[in-house]
């Protein structure tokens, strides 16, 4: 496959290359990395985020979308090469599929090279050993109805024709790769695992999140905020905080 230019894959929305640690975010199914556009600048200056965008959306639209989630995790890593961490601490969070995706990516970094993630950061997602099928038939009305079941205010589009025009082909491409999503076992990751769920979620209960502990030799934590399968959305400052305790403990002060 003919290998994909890194600043295809990487968006930086606050540039800091004096920083000591670098966070790399994994958008949810159909998201963008212009979901996390913003949280950069909540977080301290010695932490850079950066986000994954995925092909298929956004300046990637008309890309095709990845048969799998394994084939993403191998075309992020091919197209990302500033995301090994190499040159800083590099840690990951993903949100819902996201968060599969930044396992898959973790996984394979830790086989293949000698810099594997400092941590990884999972939410709004059940464990990979966990995982079951949705039993997702795919139409669009079903597609509709899940959405509006997940909630947050990415439905709203929902409403508007001309949008979800334009976004079910991604939304409907991303489903599938989470649907088709089956976990393959292995040597399990040694770095920290954080997972975070909404207390409201219907997707994923506080209990489910939890169960990544079995996915990582190194610590675990489970965290729960306020709010359903986008809590982030009315608990930002909370996640935040998490975020930022958690990576503390990572770099030398």
């Amino acid at each position: 496959m003919t290998r994909v230019p890194r600043q295809d894959w990487i968006r930086r929305f606050v540039p800091r290359p004096a920083a000591r640690l670098r966070l790399v975010c994994f958008p949810h199914a159909g998201g963008a990395a212009s979901a996390f556009h913003g949280w950069a600048e909540l977080l301290p200056e010695w932490i850079e985020l950066v986000a994954v965008q995925y092909p298929g959306r956004q300046d990637r639209y008309g890309e095709p979308i990845p048969a799998g989630i394994p084939e993403l995790a191998e075309e992020i890593l091919r197209g990302a090469e500033d995301i090994t961490g190499f040159d800083r601490p590099t840690a990951f969070f993903g949100h819902s599929m996201g968060a599969l995706v930044a396992f898959e990516v973790a996984r394979r970094l830790q086989w293949r090279t000698s810099s594997p993630p400092a941590a990884l950061f999972v939410s709004a997602c059940k464990a990979p050993p966990a995982r079951t099928p949705r039993g997702l038939t795919f139409e669009e009305n079903e597609i509709r109805d899940y959405l509006r079941h997940l909630g947050g205010s990415g439905a709203a589009l929902l409403e508007n024709d001309e949008l979800w025009e334009f976004a079910f082909p991604v939304i409907c491409g991303d489903l599938r790769m989470a649907e088709a999503y089956r976990y393959a076992p292995g040597a399990p990751l040694t770095c920290p695992v954080v997972s975070i769920a909404g207390d409201r979620d219907p997707a994923v209960t506080p209990d489910d999140a939890a169960l990544w502990k079995d996915c990582t030799t190194g610590e675990a934590d489970a965290r729960v905020l306020r709010g359903g399968h986008f809590y982030f959305e009315e608990s930002l400052s909370g996640l935040v905080e998490i975020l930022t305790e958690g990576l503390t403990r990572l770099v030398p002060h």
